[in-house]
């Protein structure tokens, strides 16, 4: 396989566990083992969209048990003879080469996956990529006084969270959350799109500067709605304490 795959250095590596939930998508050949007309395989293309049935391939990562995933799309670009090119876009965890063997069974001529291309992993595209070739050119002007095309390639950590739901806090939240504490309602200025419980989501300040990742414990409605509470738990800290000041509550 080749393709879109995100690579995080120092500190944003904490985001790599965001990006393997994302969505993926894939370009990905197909090669059956028997001709079969094309509006066959245009028919059972349809039926493959949804919630499926999956038992991950034997030289896989995880254990080897049925599981459900979701296809969000899945449009055939091209049918030459045994050759099917087709894109799909699906919920992480779900294995294209099965999606092509299940493929193959439910025309009844076997199939296999002959090639796949990953152009889509959360926010990350096939526009977005580089080679490692380029990356070297780019370091070498960069040594060179010229740090551009490298700031082309290395890009802010926020990209990387571009595919969550994100809450925009005031200023004097910031640094408490910079500590690891969870995210209170009165902390929350800005929502801009709908969460349910149970998301995980990106916190941010009014500059959209990623503070922190969490869970929300509320719909967007009750955070919005709530004069107190915890509406989300914080698991991953990225931005450093004492970046934005410190504000203490005055008494009255």
């Amino acid at each position: 396989m080749t393709g879109v795959l995100p690579v995080a250095l120092g500190k944003s590596t904490k985001i790599v566990q965001a990006l393997l939930i994302a969505g993926k998508e894939y370009v990905c050949l197909m090669h059956l083992h028997k001709e079969i007309q094309q509006s066959q395989i245009q028919k059972s293309a349809k039926e493959l969209v949804g919630d499926i049935k999956q038992i991950p391939p034997r030289k896989s990562a995880v254990k080897r048990q049925e599981r459900t995933r979701t296809v969000y799309y899945l449009n055939i670009y091209d049918i030459e003879g045994k050759d099917v090119l087709f894109k799909v876009g699906c919920q992480a965890g779900t294995y294209i080469r099965t999606i092509c063997h299940n493929w193959g069974k439910k025309l009844g001529v076997g199939a296999h996956m002959a090639q796949l291309v990953r152009t889509k992993a959360g926010p990350f595209t096939d526009k977005d990529w580089t080679t490692l070739q380029d990356l070297k050119d780019a370091y070498e002007v960069y040594k060179e006084g010229n740090e551009e095309p490298l700031k082309k390639i290395i890009l802010p950590v926020e990209k990387a969270v571009g595919h969550l739901p994100r809450i925009l806090v005031l200023d004097t939240a910031v640094d408490t959350l910079c500590h690891g504490a969870d995210l209170s309602t009165p902390g929350i200025s800005k929502i801009h799109t709908n969460i349910n419980k149970g998301d995980n989501v990106a916190v941010m300040t009014l500059k959209e500067e990623l503070i922190c990742l969490g869970i929300s414990r509320m719909a967007t409605e009750e955070m919005l709605k709530q004069e107190k509470g915890i509406a989300v738990t914080t698991e991953r800290v990225f931005m450093d304490p004492g970046t934005y000041p410190k504000f203490v509550k005055k008494k009255d």
